[in-house]
């Protein structure tokens, strides 16, 4: 079995789901600190995500927001034509 050593880099969904912890000889059950450590690093990826999330989401709601107040103060324009303008609209 190989052990999982923590290591400060991102989580792939497929190193959660290929995890292998060392079974302990003289109790037969899996090492505790082995699997709490590697909880650790879950929790840990899953917080920095959660932030992630959290940011991206103010930030599309801050531009929402700015949009919206852009579209108000502009909605009367029109665009100018001149006569002999070459560009059509």
């Amino acid at each position: 079995m190989t052990a999982m050593i923590y290591r400060a880099r991102r989580l792939f969904s497929s190193q959660v789901r290929a995890a292998t912890f060392a079974r302990r000889r003289w109790r037969g059950g899996l090492d505790p600190e082995q699997v709490y450590a590697y909880l650790d690093r879950v929790a840990d990826e899953l917080e920095r995500l959660t932030r992630e999330a959290t940011t991206a989401h103010t930030e599309g709601e801050l531009i929402r927001q700015a949009l919206r107040q852009w579209q108000s103060r502009h909605a009367d324009c029109q665009p100018a034509t001149t006569p002999n303008s070459r560009w059509r609209r």
